[in-house]
């Protein structure tokens, strides 16, 4: 069944897309891709996939269009055009991160052109991309899944099914939510530590082995000791998802200053640092001595 598939990739030449347009064709599913800068999705022709030039072209007889571009915007205007090459029982895999209005956009167009809309955004940055170990938080028809769980199981290392389409999303932002707490707290912690004159190593040896401890708090904290901000998720990114968490609780009218705290903060560091990882949210928060002068 996995040889009948034909996929076309809206975004293969992103962080993401390319990896997973990658794993797609290594699974042995024919894979199509499409990008807005050629050239960045041209290393899936090395492992036997198509670079397209119009996302038409990638889409002309899909059985399933997948999306992973940077905003709702995009991923709209890029399926507007790819529907009118695809087949007429065409699965679309919204595995973006857009927010629940941006889903609501993709529900309204998914049902004005009769596609079948699941919304599975990932979790997880570009390593885990590249190894094909994501996790997949899908929602959407439960008789479409035997399609396209071939389609998750080659990106992904777990797939957890959560619902009617949109569910995914609204649990991308709960999590997210946990993810940019958590880097804006190692950021704030290791800049309060220098700039009382300790080496933050020392606060890692104090909660080592506690409850407290936290792989992904020494995973971001190895990065800030070392001022090493190679993007595995742009800072850009990460205050864009913040904004779609915040407006997600004005949604639904949840209380959540701390979060909106951290939504300026990294909006403010991405101002100067948008294209370096997240944790260089760091640098709004660093000791002067320590700024980049």
């Amino acid at each position: 069944m996995t040889n009948q598939i034909q996929v076309a990739v809206l975004g293969a030449g992103s962080t993401m897309g390319l990896p997973m347009a990658r794993n797609i064709a290594r699974s042995g599913i024919p894979v199509r891709g499409w990008n807005r800068t050629i050239e960045k999705a041209k290393p899936l022709e090395e492992d036997g996939g198509q670079v397209c030039e119009a996302p038409g072209d990638a889409a002309a007889g899909a059985g399933v269009i997948v999306t992973m571009l940077a905003d709702a915007d995009a991923v709209i205007g890029a399926v507007e055009e790819a529907v009118q090459e695809a087949s007429d029982d065409v699965i679309w895999l919204q595995m973006s991160t857009i927010g629940e209005t941006g889903t609501d956009r993709c529900a309204e167009l998914a049902e004005s052109r009769s596609l079948t809309l699941i919304d599975a955004p990932v979790l997880g940055t570009k390593q885990p991309a590249e190894e094909g170990k994501l996790v997949v938080l899908a929602s959407g028809p439960e008789d479409t899944r035997p399609r396209v769980q071939p389609i998750f199981d080659a990106v992904g290392q777990k797939t957890i099914w959560v619902g009617e389409a949109g569910a995914g999303t609204r649990l991308k932002m709960v999590a997210n939510s946990w993810v940019l707490t958590v880097t804006e707290g190692t950021a704030e912690t290791f800049a309060l530590a220098e700039g009382l004159g300790l080496d933050p190593q020392l606060f890692l040896d104090a909660i080592e082995g506690g409850g407290l401890d936290l792989p992904y708090l020494r995973l971001k904290g190895r990065a800030i000791t070392a001022r090493n901000f190679e993007p595995a998720f742009r800072l850009t990114l990460a205050a864009k998802d913040a904004r779609l968490i915040e407006e997600s609780a004005q949604r639904h009218e949840i209380d959540v200053p701390l979060f909106s705290t951290i939504r300026r903060r990294m909006a403010e560091g991405a101002k100067e640092h948008g294209d370096e990882d997240f944790s260089a949210t760091y640098w709004t928060s660093a000791p002067k001595r320590g700024k980049r002068g």
